[in-house]
């Protein structure tokens, strides 16, 4: 079975290709295909209780730290909820 590789981390949004880590690891301590290393590390979500909203006011400050706008910041963040982890598509 082929695992989909995504673009964008299925958590946060980030480009993958921007991730310095090059991805997030798994358990085994393979590259994660879905997510960044900001977000999941050693098969485990950093963060595992955040909320959706927290998520997306994360970026957005995170954003802010860029010098991007705050308009750009919301519509970067807009599809958080669709992504993998919040829409219930992620492997568990």
């Amino acid at each position: 079975m082929h695992e989909t590789t995504y673009k964008n981390c299925q958590s946060c949004g980030m480009p993958r290709s921007r991730d310095e880590n090059g991805g997030g690891t798994n358990a085994d301590g393979s590259k994660s295909t879905m997510y960044c290393s900001h977000c999941y590390r050693d098969g485990k979500f950093v963060q595992p209780t955040l909320t959706v909203e927290q998520m997306q006011d994360l970026v957005r400050g995170k954003l802010r730290e860029f010098h991007i706008p705050g308009a750009l910041g919301w519509f970067f963040t807009r599809k958080i909820p669709k992504l993998a982890r919040w829409s219930g598509a992620a492997p568990r």
